[in-house]
């Protein structure tokens, strides 16, 4: 592992204006999510005591969360290399980014920045079988790099972890980080006619390119976190071979046997 992507979080580093972005994106996010982000992360973001004040100190998550699955977070300046990244999931460490966008970035970012990793990814690291997905999904992602397979698995990590839906006993619910730390996708993934939404297919998503600067295509709905973790059980091996035999297909493509939600 390469020890210089962690760091120090720089709590008192941070600005009056630092913390007031923090609180413009939570209070609106905290009104949108209830009935429409999935209870497991509303539950998550609840233990983890994150609130609206101003941009929480790492290590005081950390240990909430350590006490509840056994994960912690740890600071990094922003995207890190795929073998550092995926060694920390492995090893049940998530990175959170320690900077926060300026106030006319509230809607769009480029990269991610405490916000989304925070507030978006975290609570769902309190799930203990999600907690268990993102560790499969590390320990897979090192097997890849040595398979020059990454791609792939860069699909399934938008498609659930990113950009996921579930249909819950409540009905269609989000949990993907880039949807619930986002006024505009929350809103759109649920509420719009204009996307696919398409029942959980391991093979058909790993086959699915994505877009970065828009808003998703096509999502990809889970029945539970328990159909997640299975669906990384094996070796990815034999898929990787039959992936590349097969071309990319685009994001707004529905295809003959997909099952829409």
């Amino acid at each position: 592992m390469n020890d210089n992507a962690v760091i120090d979080q720089g709590h008192d580093g941070y600005t009056s204006e630092d913390h007031g972005v923090w609180r413009t994106l939570f209070e609106r996010q905290a009104k949108l999510l209830p009935g429409r982000a999935a209870p497991e992360f509303i539950e998550g973001l609840d233990a983890l005591g994150v609130e609206a004040g101003g941009i929480p100190d790492f290590e005081r998550l950390s240990d909430r969360l350590e006490t509840a699955t056994n994960w912690r977070i740890v600071a990094v300046r922003g995207l890190i290399d795929d073998d550092v990244f995926f060694d920390h999931l492995a090893h049940r460490r998530f990175p959170v980014t320690n900077w926060i966008r300026k106030p006319e970035q509230l809607d769009y970012l480029q990269e991610p920045d405490c916000f989304h990793d925070c507030f978006g990814h975290v609570p769902m690291l309190f799930n203990p079988v999600f907690a268990d997905y993102m560790q499969a999904y590390g320990q897979g992602g090192l097997k890849a790099l040595e398979q020059d397979a990454l791609g792939y698995l860069a699909r399934l990590y938008w498609y659930t972890v990113e950009f996921g839906l579930i249909m819950s006993d409540e009905g269609l619910r989000i949990y993907g980080s880039g949807i619930v730390s986002s006024k505009g996708e929350t809103l759109y993934a649920l509420e719009s006619d204009t996307p696919n939404r398409l029942a959980f297919d391991l093979m058909r998503i790993m086959q699915t390119d994505y877009i970065i600067d828009h808003y998703q295509q096509t999502y990809f709905v889970i029945g539970s976190y328990d159909q997640l973790f299975e669906a990384t059980r094996p070796d990815f091996t034999p898929y990787y071979e039959m992936l590349r035999a097969r071309p990319a297909i685009e994001p707004h493509e529905v295809l003959p046997g997909d099952q829409r939600v």
